[in-house]
């Protein structure tokens, strides 16, 4: 069983739940503490113990369980089986439970004004399980960042555990068997074990996802899961009442963004599931996804560290670019992310380790869309302040950028990229979502940003990256998964009027990706990127209540 440090929270001990095929499900769940200004809204991480098939091989124990969190409201039923909804939410690409605990919260929260009391349960992906939290956690404890990078550089031991490090491809061989068949089977699993009944589930449960979540969960709806598809009461469509969607759409096929970045990183796709399979069971495509630089395990822990330092200290000095000892991996990682122009790429000068930042401004230039070059990984924090800023040029111009134009909007988004312009120079500082002032303008003309386009408070992005024992990031995604939902290898996918035989929310960031096809009735929250639908502030810069999660919570109530 994985281990947990977490601080303040409280163990409240294993109980017994009835599994599929009438068997006991062994489960525990532990209750969190979050610093969170929601604080009317319970967390706890909950894990079912549901193996893998013996065809998967060689596995750690951990990677038997299954595990999500689950939010509910003080004052609601203790028993999800009593709740008025219970909303289960597949995490997107690269993406863990954490990352839904601003719109867990908020849609919590406003549903219980309306005097509805609903859950929502964020999943982990079964791959998850090969994450190592504990540095993380123990720095969230100690309020202090370099504890965390000290056990996962430094070989220094945290609560007597110590880093065994990032997992190789040869490690990580059973995840070639954890593809969309077996996460479909995962979630269905998982409800059967934690809300016995199928009735029980039609009348409670709303399903979605964000980014790649809509489809998984378009898969879900057309799956059968008794192998006999002239019974429906094990069908997906028949285990949920409504689908929503974050930032994407509910149905079968990869959601916009994600196609060239699955092509890319996978091109073998173009040969068809025979190869894919034949290189995953090789070695020769990487059981993982990822790559030497911006996208591995290590890049991904690292923005729960950037996280965890903003969150202990915000206004304090970031030496991560320092503190973390140099590597081809974090150097190249910072060259593609922090780069003016092609000349200073290519150069390497001056390299991030020539600015000051404030670890709030680090992390801002990490994930924010005046920032971060890549839309997936989008999101509206505020601004850079403090000192010179200049536009950046790097991978793209903001000219092209701003333009909008088809496949480079998908990847790179639409917001003009902003970077600091003096090194060696003043300490450059963030101004958050709702404290712009002072924003400088582009080369354009116009300014880099506006109140209307910042949404999310830094602080809780900071939150939901470091303090959850279920993290932000997915630093092991299942290849496979991804290859063959690109290649639609479901082979149990026979029910084809399923993703229509419910009703469907769809809710869409305004500069995200899902509203980059705008449907009829469409709730589009302007100015939200990619991540903000699951990060923005409860209240926005106009005043009112943040859309998405006002518009969730309707929707369960219904």
């Amino acid at each position: 069983m994985r281990r947990w440090t977490i601080p303040g929270a409280l163990v409240l001990g294993l109980s017994v739940v009835a599994a599929p095929a009438a068997m006991a499900a062994e489960r525990s769940e532990t209750a969190v503490t979050s610093s969170s200004p929601v604080s009317e809204v319970r967390e706890s991480v909950v894990r079912v113990k549901i193996p893998l098939p013996k065809a998967a091989g060689a596995r750690p124990p951990e990677c038997d369980w299954l595990s999500y969190l689950r939010y509910r409201h003080e004052d609601g039923p203790a028993e999800s089986a009593k709740a008025h909804r219970v909303l289960v939410a597949q995490p997107g690409i690269l993406e863990g439970a954490g990352a839904f605990d601003g719109v867990a919260r908020n849609t919590v929260a406003a549903a219980a004004k309306s005097g509805r009391h609903i859950e929502f349960w964020a999943l982990d992906r079964r791959s998850n399980c090969l994450e190592d939290n504990a540095g993380v956690l123990a720095g969230v404890a100690a309020k202090d960042s370099h504890v965390a990078v000290d056990y996962y550089y430094r070989k220094k031991p945290v609560n007597g555990r110590a880093f065994s490090g990032y997992r190789t491809n040869d490690q990580v061989k059973f995840l070639q068997h954890v593809g969309l068949e077996q996460t479909l089977r995962d979630q269905y699993d998982l409800l059967a074990a934690e809300l016995p009944g199928q009735k029980l589930r039609k009348q409670k449960v709303l399903c979605g996802g964000h980014s790649l979540g809509g489809s998984i969960t378009g898969f879900f709806a057309l799956s059968d899961f008794d192998g006999n598809p002239a019974t429906t009461a094990d069908a997906g469509y028949e285990q949920c009442g409504g689908y929503f969607a974050l930032d994407t759409r509910i149905r079968a096929g990869i959601p916009v963004g994600d196609e060239q970045l699955a092509v890319n990183a996978v091109p073998a796709t173009q040969f068809g599931p025979a190869v894919v399979q034949a290189g995953l069971e090789a070695g020769v495509i990487p059981r993982a996804l990822g790559g030497p630089a911006l996208i591995n395990p290590e890049t991904m822990n690292l923005l729960a560290i950037a996280g965890l330092a903003a969150h202990a200290a915000p206004t304090g000095l970031s030496d991560l670019a320092t503190y973390i000892p140099a590597s081809f991996n974090t150097d190249s990682t910072y060259r593609l992310l922090f780069s003016k122009d092609y000349p200073t790429f290519v150069t390497g000068s001056p390299t991030v380790k020539d600015f000051k930042f404030t670890n709030n401004a680090a992390l801002g230039g990490l994930l924010d869309d005046n920032s971060q070059p890549l839309a997936f990984l989008q999101s509206s924090v505020g601004f850079f302040t403090g000192g010179p800023i200049a536009d950046k040029s790097f991978p793209a111009p903001n000219d092209l950028v701003v333009s909008g134009n088809g496949g480079l909007a998908a990847f790179l988004g639409t917001e003009r990229k902003a970077i600091p312009d003096r090194p060696n120079g003043p300490l450059y500082g963030w101004q958050n979502y709702d404290e712009l002032s002072g924003v400088p303008n582009a080369a354009d003309g116009k300014p880099f940003t506006t109140p209307a386009k910042e949404v999310t408070d830094i602080a809780q992005l900071a939150r939901s990256l470091a303090e959850h024992p279920l993290d932000f990031t997915e630093d092991y995604f299942p290849t496979r998964l991804i290859t063959d939902i690109t290649l639609r290898v479901a082979p149990g996918a026979v029910h084809p009027g399923g993703i229509t035989a419910n009703p469907t929310l769809n809710l869409q960031g305004g500069d995200g990706l899902g509203a980059r096809d705008p449907q009829p009735g469409d709730v589009i929250a302007p100015g939200y990127q990619h991540i903000d639908v699951l990060t923005a502030s409860p209240v926005q810069n106009d005043g009112r209540p943040e859309p998405i999660s006002t518009a969730l919570a309707a929707f369960a109530g219904r």
